[in-house]
């Protein structure tokens, strides 16, 4: 699996063989996982990957490496608790758009620092438990936040939520949490119209065109300040849909039930965020990635730790106010008095 070429490694294990090096040192030094007397650690952390990334049962896996269902078991959730103990190391550090920004997605959300919105994770619920995880379409899912930079990368992954639970009720959870999504004064996330207009989380406007495909879907041009900043909205937005989609293409276990418990299969969603990570970070992207996702319907900063930082003051809470809704309609008209004029001189 990891030793012949980068093809059957990253075939089997969805890793190339220098990302795989890398994720074994960290869970060696930060982990703190190591090899058995019978198990190397190699073999520990392949077969976890190959777990989550086909989706095989214990034994299967045990058939494949030649082990006990009990080893297997055993050693994937060794491996997964050391996988969990990197999220300092492998979660983004979120830095804001600078002034002098030329994405031209990126441009016009200063201060902006990322993306967020909710995901629905298919789980195996007791029966007792279905009636809350049950979604709007009928189907038994987990809603997952994910938080992620323009870079494509997870800042803040929170999951185990009921399917049934709404999106503004997670983020509140989220912000409330001593551990949990951070949001410095004067910075912000792009949420969709889900979620509440207010300080720190900046929504579209409601009943304009705002998602993608009806922008693509014909030559319709914005008509006014609101539908222009929508449409903006949504093409910066979309980081964290595409996010969600590389996620769910590369792992298999997050494409329908696991046979994981719910605080289990969330862990396990957090572990798959943070390889995420690692993948963007060591793993440049190639021609045959489309390859190694398999069918999915879709719908850092290295500063010094050492130097000292002036206190920051955080959100805390999500209300409509004035100064916030005036300040989305100065930035939307100013957007679109900028794409007029620049609309006039072509």
């Amino acid at each position: 699996m990891i030793k012949e070429s980068d093809t059957l490694c990253r075939n089997f294990l969805r890793i190339n063989r220098r990302t795989f090096g890398a994720l074994l040192e960290m869970i060696r030094d930060v982990g703190g996982l190591s090899g058995t007397k019978n198990m190397c650690l190699e073999e520990i952390v392949a077969g976890f990957l190959y777990t989550v990334a086909h989706h095989k049962k214990n034994r299967m896996i045990g058939a494949h490496f030649y082990r006990s269902g009990e080893t297997v078991s055993r050693q994937f959730h060794a491996c997964l608790r050391a996988i969990l103990k990197l999220h300092d190391v492998l979660l983004k550090k979120p830095i804001p758009i600078p002034e002098d920004c030329n994405d031209d997605r990126w441009k016009y959300f200063k201060n902006c620092l990322g993306a967020l919105d909710g995901t629905m994770i298919s789980v195996t619920v007791p029966s007792e438990d279905r009636s809350r995880y049950r979604t709007r379409k009928g189907n038994l899912a987990m809603n997952v936040l994910g938080v992620c930079s323009p870079e494509m990368e997870f800042i803040y992954v929170l999951p185990g939520w009921e399917g049934s639970a709404h999106d503004g009720r997670i983020l509140r959870d989220a912000i409330s949490r001593p551990n949990g999504l951070k949001v410095p004064k004067g910075c912000y996330y792009l949420c969709d119209g889900g979620y509440t207009n207010g300080e720190g989380f900046l929504a579209p406007y409601r009943g304009h065109l705002y998602h993608l495909r009806e922008w693509n879907n014909g030559p319709h041009q914005p008509q006014n300040a609101e539908e222009y900043f929508n449409k903006k909205h949504a093409q910066a937005r979309n980081v964290i849909e595409r996010c969600f989609g590389l996620l769910k293409g590369r792992w298999a276990i997050l494409r329908s039930p696991s046979w994981f418990s719910l605080q289990t299969h969330g862990r396990i969603v957090l572990a798959c965020a943070l390889l995420h990570n690692l993948v963007k970070k060591y793993m440049p992207p190639s021609f045959d990635d489309d390859e190694l996702y398999e069918e999915i319907e879709s719908d850092g900063d290295d500063s010094d730790g050492d130097e000292e930082q002036e206190e920051v003051e955080y959100i805390t809470s999500i209300n409509v106010s004035d100064p916030w809704t005036n300040w989305r309609n100065s930035l939307a008209q100013s957007m679109f008095n900028d794409w007029r004029a620049r609309h006039r001189r072509i």
